[in-house]
């Protein structure tokens, strides 16, 4: 079990909540110590002063802000930590937003809050409830470890996350950043649109995070292995593929269908774990026939597998807003067609099943 990271008050207007926080997320990447070739001899990192190739004690280095060639503003350690934020008690929102206006690239690192008193659980349910019928989350400033962060607050499966999130000016310009990037001038024609869109329809596939995994650490994993036995085995990159040629592009899309629907379509179904996914529809269908109120039934209904969900685009702007209206998305009277269809899949997207010790 994890241990907190940080723990603290939650607060939003004149409620606080004791929490914990908890690192959701862990790196399983192999590591490797440096060696001098041909030995076993460790190879170790110094200081040292590159004029006279000295070691340099710890407490003999400060900071030096470079203003031009040569020339540096100098900054002692103890003077930055007078003006580092500390370590808050507490994480006050200060207000709520709508999670489906926050762009994706905001987000940066996910950590689970958790309750930190047993006394308080049912304020802790009643936040949780609260952000996962509104679909908004809190948004609040706080410090850890010397640094202060902006963060997201929502709700996911009975369980309050914290998102730590970029700051806007931290933000690049893909304008600026991304070369050669095509105008949005439409240098295709409708026949190509529309079979690409095909394509896409047939390789549409449920979110399903345990049908991936990290192949490069697998194959790093099975070269220690093979090393370790005195094996060797072959390592091959394989051949880049050619750019489509664009005077072919229908026919490579056409081509790219055949092939599809010659493998059954996409990978929505995959041959890894039928019998767990068999299993959740029954769940799904049994959960959703013992309701006994049409919330419940609701709430059963959005727990089915991705595959169930229909396509939102053949839908009208009316129906958009009656679906919007059943499941309670907010400032929806003021939503277009895309917003209304956005929200939407905001709303419905399957949310991942947190395994609890029982």
């Amino acid at each position: 079990m994890a241990k907190p990271v940080w723990k603290g008050t939650l607060s939003f207007g004149l409620v606080s909540l004791p929490v914990a926080l908890y690192p959701a997320t862990e790196s399983h990447a192999v590591r490797f110590h440096q060696l001098q070739r041909g030995t076993t001899d460790r190879v170790r990192q110094r200081r040292v002063n590159e004029r006279t190739g000295e070691e340099v004690p710890f407490e003999d280095v400060v900071k030096g802000y470079e203003l031009g060639e040569g020339q540096y503003v100098v900054v002692e350690p103890a003077e930055l930590e007078e003006l580092s934020p500390g370590r808050s008690r507490t994480i006050e929102i200060g207000g709520f937003a709508d999670l489906a206006e926050i762009d994706p690239v905001f987000f940066d690192k996910t950590y689970y809050l958790g309750p930190g008193d047993p006394a308080t659980a049912k304020v802790y349910q009643l936040l949780v409830e609260a952000l996962a019928h509104s679909g908004r989350a809190g948004i609040a400033v706080f410090s850890m470890r010397g640094r202060e962060y902006l963060t997201a607050v929502d709700s996911t499966d009975g369980l309050l996350e914290l998102r730590t999130m970029h700051w806007s000016d931290e933000l690049r310009d893909p304008q600026a950043e991304v070369p050669d990037l095509p105008s949005r001038r439409k240098d295709f024609n409708r026949t190509e649109l529309a079979t690409a869109e095909q394509l896409i329809d047939m390789l549409t596939v449920g979110w399903h995070p345990d049908d991936y995994h990290d192949t490069y650490e697998e194959r790093v994993r099975a070269l220690v292995e093979a090393k370790a036995e005195g094996r060797e085995i072959a390592l091959s990159t394989g051949e880049e593929p050619e750019p489509t040629d664009l005077t072919d592009l229908v026919d490579v899309l056409r081509r790219s269908l055949d092939q599809a629907r010659a493998q059954g379509g996409g990978r929505a179904k995959p041959a890894a774990k039928p019998a767990a996914r068999a299993e959740r529809s029954v769940r799904s269908v049994k959960s959703a026939k013992s309701a006994k109120s049409a919330k419940a039934a609701k709430a059963a209904k959005s727990a089915e597998p991705a595959e169930a969900v229909e396509d939102l685009g053949s839908l009208s702007k009316t129906e958009l807003y009656r679906r919007a209206a059943a499941l309670g998305i907010p400032h929806r009277s003021t939503m277009t067609r895309d917003q209304l269809q956005y929200a939407l899949k905001a709303a419905t997207r399957p949310r991942r099943n947190l395994k609890r010790a029982s």
